[in-house]
């Protein structure tokens, strides 16, 4: 949907009634006071002559409107329009809330794409109303208002862990753009519980129903020795640098970041939306799926997620790795991996970060547990990865890497619909043939050509018939 798609009669009765459903789909700016504002802000309903809506929080600021401090337009779940697109400009905010923008600049950006950065400002401003560097700058904003706001970081860490280059030029645009200084605002904020001891805590917002049972139960099954652990209630995970510990709690969930170097922590932060799948909408696919034969499985767990990925390489070798394997069998001979290619943490605990692409190419897999043939997949997947051949942690058009994997000696229609499953956010991949999906649809009776029924969001209907097992 472009800017001029925006209907302002429907936009304008979300607004009036508060409908949670529509936060994080557009924004509303109003032009008597200059704020603009989620569409749940509990602010009286502004005059028609005075609203404009605006899809991207950025466009609103880059008309000259401010954030509203009292529904924080900060904490807004992402759009699930731009979180699920394969297409330039989803490809492109993704690779954004990865920070690509923030170390590389447009010519960064537009490079990981294939395409010139005068086509990539083309796409943006037609379709969003900004450039991708002031969505870049948007986001690095909002991230910093919400670290002033929330935590008691000093704010010299906040200007680099929102991804800006120094303090002055931290200063010099929050008072350009809000017109009030970084530390004017935490002036106003009263006790920062955001920080305890060496720990930064952050909330993750999300929309509702959300079933975080179900989710912890996949992620649990799976954790790799080392690498992750959940405990039923939280998912704690070794990062570069430190760990991380996921809590879900009521409307949102609670990140626990314990960093050496917090320059990453929008990084860390758009990597824990994707692998919960924070920026899903629940409503939308719960409707399209429960006129199906899913019905009573989607009734049962109306607020059901896909398990993204931290990292999407990392997906890939579970994929290739879990090949006609038990779960728990996958679970064993991935921690023998990690420990073996993955570098040491020095933690106790979570010891080791999983390996990178270019590490596990160059690793001795012998004696793992991994047959001859297998070894040689992961082999061969991880020297197209590190070459830059497949990307999957955003900047490859879907159906490309899709293409590229299938390339791989070993790798069919179930690893590659797996890895597109979980790694490239696609929500109408289908890991083709796969058992448990084969064992669920014939104990309720499912016929196969059901399947088709079930797009574009067939990921969510092989996670229901995945969870009824």
């Amino acid at each position: 949907m472009s800017v001029r798609e925006l209907d302002f009669d429907s936009c304008y009765r979300a607004v009036a009634a508060r409908d949670a459903r529509f936060d994080g789909r557009f924004y509303t700016a109003v032009t008597s006071t200059n704020i603009y504002c989620r569409p749940i802000c509990p602010a009286r309903t502004p005059s028609t002559r005075n609203v404009r809506f605006y899809r991207h929080a950025a466009s609103a600021e880059a008309a000259g409107f401010r954030p509203c401090k009292r529904c924080r337009p900060e904490l807004s779940p992402g759009d699930p329009g731009w979180d699920h697109r394969g297409d330039l400009i989803g490809r492109a905010l993704r690779l954004i809330d990865e920070g690509v923008a923030d170390d590389g600049g447009m010519t960064r950006l537009a490079g990981r794409l294939h395409i010139t950065g005068r086509h990539l400002h083309r796409l943006f401003t037609s379709e969003i109303g900004v450039g991708p560097l002031a969505v870049a700058r948007t986001k690095r904003l909002l991230l910093a208002k919400q670290l002033l706001t929330e935590t008691g970081l000093p704010i010299v860490d906040v200007a680099f862990a929102s991804g800006f280059g120094s303090v002055r030029q931290f200063n010099a645009t929050m008072k350009d753009t809000y017109g009030f200084t970084p530390g004017e605002l935490r002036a106003t904020t009263g006790s920062r519980p955001g920080v305890c001891g060496d720990a930064l805590t952050l909330r993750l917002h999300r929309r509702e129903p959300y079933d975080a049972a179900t989710l912890m139960r996949f992620l649990g099954s799976r954790a790799i020795p080392g690498l992750e652990h959940v405990d039923g209630a939280s998912y704690r995970r070794a990062v570069h640098g430190g760990t991380i510990t996921l809590t879900p709690g009521p409307g949102h969930v609670r990140l626990e970041v314990s960093v050496d170097d917090t320059r990453h922590l929008a990084r860390i932060v758009a990597r824990c939306r994707r692998l919960l799948d924070l920026d899903a909408d629940p409503e939308a696919i719960s409707s399209a799926l429960g006129e199906t034969s899913l019905g009573p499985l989607v009734a049962a767990r109306p607020g059901l997620r896909v398990p993204g990925a931290w990292d999407g390489f990392e997906v890939a070798v579970r994929a290739v790795i879990g090949q006609q394997i038990s779960v728990a069998g996958a679970r064993t001979v991935l921690g023998r991996v990690t420990a073996r290619a993955g570098r040491p943490t020095g933690r106790e605990g979570l010891t080791h970060l999983f390996p990178t692409a270019e590490e596990l190419a160059e690793a001795d897999l012998g004696g793992l547990g991994l047959t001859g043939r297998r070894t040689a997949t992961l082999k061969a997947l991880a020297a197209k990865v590190a070459s830059g051949e497949i990307d999957l942690d955003g900047a490859q058009e879907p159906a490309r890497a899709v293409a590229g994997l299938l390339e791989v000696p070993g790798i069919g229609p179930w690893t590659s619909g797996y890895i597109g499953l979980r790694a490239l956010r696609d929500p109408d991949a289908w890991p083709g043939g796969d058992l448990g999906l084969r064992r669920a649809m014939a104990c309720l009776g499912i016929p196969e050509d059901h399947i088709e029924r079930w797009r574009p969001w067939r990921a969510y209907a092989a996670l229901h018939l995945w969870s009824s097992e």
